[in-house]
């Protein structure tokens, strides 16, 4: 029993590679802006995974949790912005589908 209980630095590399391919299948595959942000999410997720899961294996200190920190405050703040800007997107189009985007002016 407790050899199930053993979770080692490669379970949280083959977690994190999993989470990461999926977002960029997500960002790849749809064509709603949502979605795409989505697979932002999850990418970021992936990465914060490693940064947490290599401090603690390799070094043993606080410097990935840190880092993977300021990347959840950076990954707030752009969903608000990419919110914001799908907000506008859809008042001008009535839509959120990425691919009319060459319709704007600007």
């Amino acid at each position: 029993m407790a050899a199930l209980l053993n979770i080692g630095l490669n379970h949280y590399l083959i977690l994190s590679a999993a989470i990461f391919a999926l977002g960029i299948l997500c960002m790849a595959t749809k064509r709603n802006a949502v979605g795409i942000l989505i697979g932002v999410e999850l990418v970021l997720n992936a990465a914060n995974i490693n940064l947490v899961a290599f401090s603690r294996y390799q070094t043993g200190g606080l410097d990935g949790h840190i880092v993977a920190l300021f990347v959840i405050v950076l990954a707030a703040a752009e969903a608000a912005i990419a919110i914001a800007i799908f907000m506008n997107f859809y008042n001008t189009l009535r839509t959120i589908d990425v691919d009319r985007g060459d319709e704007l002016k600007g």
